[in-house]
């Protein structure tokens, strides 16, 4: 691929891409655990399970010897979003270069949306809290269709709601159900180099390019004219 490549549009991971959620999801664990009795995860652990979204995140929370059956897990799920409802937001930050990036997006004229596995009740609250909403036209969350990444589902719906093909809208993520998502929908995809992956290495993903930030992910892109 020649850069910078030409597209008319931009579609963003949340957890991992755009913020770092590791402390909010982790107390939110804890607390959940707590509550059921279990012993507390630490960070390092919940940056493992992101990914996949809450239930996948609960699930291998609850999972030390064995998995959970299907009303453990489903107690243990509802516990776990009351508590992120009060966590979510507190202590969540921005990636170095995030604002920068949307900035730059913006400055071209790229109109852009959020493709998260996160559920839509933590989804809004948590671009408001960030101060990403301003920068973002829409969020298609983990329960907004009837499937998640790494289905490309969520992507072809961004571009039909943003009025471009797939192959016009350059997808940024940190994962490899970010980067399996895009290729099916035919979107380009990059990968930042700092996110969660489930702890692998993102320089293993079939992408397009591997970026140190989102302003350096800018860089590599124009507007495409019709």
């Amino acid at each position: 691929m020649e850069f910078p490549i030409l597209v008319r549009s931009i579609t963003l991971d949340l957890d991992g891409t755009l913020l770092d959620t590791v402390p909010d999801l982790t107390r939110a664990a804890n607390a959940m655990l707590k509550e059921l009795g279990l012993p507390e995860r630490d960070e390092n652990e919940v940056r493992v399970f992101i990914g996949r979204g809450i239930p996948n995140l609960v699930q291998r929370c609850l999972s030390r010897e064995e998995a959970p059956s299907s009303g453990a897990l489903a107690h243990a799920t509802e516990v776990y979003m009351r508590h992120y409802a009060n966590f979510n937001g507190l202590d969540a930050r921005p990636f170095p270069g995030v604002f920068a990036g949307l900035e730059a997006f913006r400055r071209m004229g790229l109109p852009l949306a959020v493709i998260t596995n996160k559920s839509a009740a933590f989804t809004e609250p948590l671009l408001k809290a960030s101060g990403l909403s301003p920068y973002i036209l829409f969020a298609v969350s983990g329960d907004t269709l009837a499937e998640k990444k790494p289905h490309p589902l969520q992507l072809l719906h961004a571009c039909e709601r943003l009025g471009v093909s797939p192959g016009e809208n350059l997808h940024i993520g940190d994962s490899k159900h970010d980067a399996a998502a895009a290729r099916a929908a035919g979107c380009p995809v990059f990968c930042v180099d700092y996110g969660y992956n489930e702890g692998e290495d993102v320089r293993k993903l079939d992408c397009d390019a591997i970026v140190a930030s989102l302003e350096e992910a800018a860089t590599l892109c124009r507007i495409a004219h019709t």
